[in-house]
């Protein structure tokens, strides 16, 4: 019988996650299937319950609704430690006792960057833009890498209140004149609707590494890195194999080979 999964978001059209979990499950000679959702704004705790009712196995989360999917249980026991520092959920199991969650997203940036993009972070100042909930499920995984993290956000008090959680330091976008950074990583959906953060010009520093976790397309904060003195600058399509890898993993119990993965996409 086939085990049913899904990827649940708004918008979801724009979604890889099906090719690539479809792919995990040829590797690893798997009956699986794997669709995209899309849930209204106010809609996603109802269509996780229509799922579990429907027998799905588990379901994966992407924007905007990883910070109510840390909602769906307040018992500890069904958190992973991640989800816990994170308050944001990317990954749902459903059993018998509940909905477990777990938060792959960290795990998934850190193996792109460092693994196969070969930037290491240890020492780093890497400026990681954003308070949502993609921020909220890399910081911990950052700083545990050795980075010295910079959370910026349109709402400073957001990121205040993260920076506060996580031991690190924050910023308003205005307060960033004149300051340079190694590493600086997109963590807003500003990609999405062909905007970008209000970056001031000499952010990066020498042989700067510039990383947008949107993936598919030329974003504007990765025109903006080229054109501003970035040494390298990528997408984030590593990291949306590398973290659904973890996923898959979670769920199936194999960890896939990510890289062939990530070349098939790239040249999609």
């Amino acid at each position: 019988m086939t085990d049913k999964y899904a990827v649940i978001g708004n918008p979801i059209a724009h979604s890889k996650s099906p090719q690539i979990h479809r792919m995990f499950a040829e590797q690893a000679g798997q009956d699986i299937s794997y669709e995209a959702i899309l849930a209204p704004p106010d809609g996603f705790a109802s269509v996780v319950e229509r799922l579990r009712k429907e027998g799905y196995k588990g379901c994966n989360v992407t924007v905007p609704f990883k910070q109510n999917a840390y909602q769906l249980s307040n018992q500890k026991q069904y958190l992973s430690y991640d989800v816990v520092h994170a308050h944001a959920a990317n990954t749902l199991v459903f059993k018998s006792d509940g909905v477990h969650l777990h938060n792959t997203d960290g795990i998934g940036l850190i193996r792109d960057i460092q693994d196969n993009l070969g930037v290491l972070l240890r020492g780093k100042r890497v400026l990681l833009m954003g308070a949502g909930g993609a921020a909220r499920g890399v910081l911990s995984p950052l700083r545990d890498a050795g980075a010295n993290i910079t959370v910026a956000n349109r709402t400073v008090d957001k990121a205040i209140i993260l920076a506060e959680r996580f031991v690190v330091s924050s910023c308003s976008y205005e307060e960033l004149a004149g300051k340079q950074f190694d590493v600086v990583i997109n963590a807003t959906s500003s990609g999405l609707s062909g905007e970008m953060p209000p970056l001031p010009p000499g952010i990066f520093a020498p042989g700067a590494f510039a990383y947008d976790m949107m993936y598919g397309r030329e974003t504007p904060f990765m025109a903006f890195a080229r054109a501003h003195g970035a040494a390298a600058v990528s997408d984030g399509l590593g990291m949306l194999v590398e973290q659904a890898a973890e996923s898959f993993f979670i769920w199936r119990g194999v960890r896939p080979e990510t890289r062939p993965v990530i070349a098939a996409l790239r040249l999609s």
